[in-house]
């Protein structure tokens, strides 16, 4: 017998882990300079221009759409992630990129605008932003000509980590924590420096040597320390860098203090990086095994696309069992086909014969397939049973909310003309 709705509904997500999202308070710290002396003045200009009837979650969706754009168009126009393009491609990507991330930053203050603030939010906000991690990496590695090279691989599919340590540093501390520099800021403003410059010079550029690029003046002795290195010579290395010595220790030591201030032990956290260790390993040993198509025939595309529901599921899962105060979850069912993937594509290894490129191609469609079914089944039910709990709609704003919206909107421009008491609503 099928399970009902709601038996379904509290498979995701219990009536007693509901419980806790009435005293959700969203809680973020953003140290970059940039973000505070000059993108919060454009962020703040900007959300005025949005219709006070528009829910945050629907600027966060159209935020979004403007990345699935990018990707179509790359599937048309760029197929092979080498190119070049055309340059209103790479420019395109720029744009779409910048637009996500503008609306990605004034979705709460459009929540605060319009009184319809709620932990919803930062499920849709934070699970679209795991979907779109390997989606907008796609656009960042035809930007560069990358193709389905091993740096390619690596552009497309290393913001995953980032986006898993933080989601799980915030599940310990409670606080979204954005460094000096941060991948939503500056590391989001360089991409789309990158494709604005692929634009306007081509991709060829990344392979010229720095020093051509600079000229041959020897200031500050760059050109010895850059020597004939081009900047995708030196990409896989800052790639690295980044995640491995920057961004990855500090979440560990924020964790680490979290717990000891709350007198809790250290050891059994590392446990909880399980999923993001297989989600790794195991697309590692299917990409790069040697008896592998999929990167031969260009198929990275396709593989991104999949990834992105399969690590959108298992950071989202985090985020839930954050909001609601449940256990860490360890594991997601759609990791499955993945190690599944990696087995399939290193049989020979181990003396048995491998599958053909066209069922290896057929398995990641069929696990495409998988993973769409199973994460929109999930997503529907769960943001139907916060909605249901909160008596909230997650895509529209309530009539009677937009009218008293209106009603204050009003009262706040009669306030700065003269006109009796008020206050800025934002």
């Amino acid at each position: 017998m099928a399970p009902s709705k709601k038996e379904a509904a509290h498979e995701c997500v219990s009536e007693e882990a509901l419980v806790h999202l009435r005293s959700y308070k969203y809680s973020s710290v953003d140290k970059s300079f940039i973000s505070n002396y000059i993108l919060k003045h454009y962020w703040n200009a900007f959300v005025e221009l949005l219709p006070l009837w528009v829910a945050p979650n629907m600027v966060t969706l159209i935020g979004f759409c403007f990345i699935l754009t990018n990707v179509a168009f790359l599937v048309i126009f760029m197929p092979d992630l080498v190119g070049p393009g055309p340059s209103w491609l790479y420019y395109s990507f720029a744009f779409g990129l910048w637009m996500y991330s503008t609306m990605d930053n004034v979705d709460g203050k459009q929540a605060r605008r319009t009184g319809t603030s709620s932990g919803l939010g930062e499920l849709f906000d934070h699970g679209i932003d795991s979907l779109n991690c390997t989606l907008a990496s796609l656009c960042e590695t035809a930007a560069m000509g990358l193709g389905t090279s091993q740096a390619g691989i690596l552009t497309a599919l290393i913001p995953c980590l980032p986006m898993f340590f933080s989601t799980w540093e915030t599940y310990h501390t409670h606080t979204l924590y954005l460094g000096v520099l941060n991948g939503p800021t500056e590391g989001l403003i360089l991409a789309c420096l990158i494709m604005v410059c692929s634009g306007y010079y081509g991709p060829e550029i990344w392979t010229r040597r720095i020093t051509d690029l600079v000229g041959h003046h020897y200031f500050l002795g760059y050109h010895e320390f850059f020597g004939p290195y081009s900047v995708r010579d030196l990409w896989v290395p800052i790639l690295l860098v980044s995640t491995f010595g920057i961004h990855v220790p500090f979440c560990v030591i924020n964790v680490i203090k979290a717990r000891r201030r709350n007198n809790l032990p250290v050891l059994p956290v590392f446990m909880e990086w399980t999923p993001i260790v297989v989600f790794t390993f195991a697309i590692a040993a299917w990409l790069f095994s040697p008896y592998s198509a999929l990167m031969a025939d260009n198929h990275l595309v396709l593989f991104c696309v999949t990834m992105s529901f399969v690590f959108g599921r298992m950071t989202t899962k985090i985020i839930l069992a954050h909001l609601t105060r449940q256990p860490f979850p360890y594991w997601t069912v759609m990791l499955t086909p993945l190690v599944g993937g990696a087995v399939l594509s290193n049989l020979p290894r181990i003396g048995l014969p491998g599958v053909s490129a066209s069922v290896e191609l057929w398995y990641l469609w069929a696990y495409l397939v998988f993973a769409v079914i199973v994460y929109f089944r999930w997503a529907f039910l769960v943001i139907n049973s916060i909605c249901e709990y909160l008596g909230i709609n997650c895509l529209t704003i309530p009539t009677s909310q937009q009218k008293a919206n209106q009603d204050r909107l009003k009262t706040a421009n009669g306030s700065a003309n003269g006109h009796g008491p008020g206050k800025r609503v934002d």
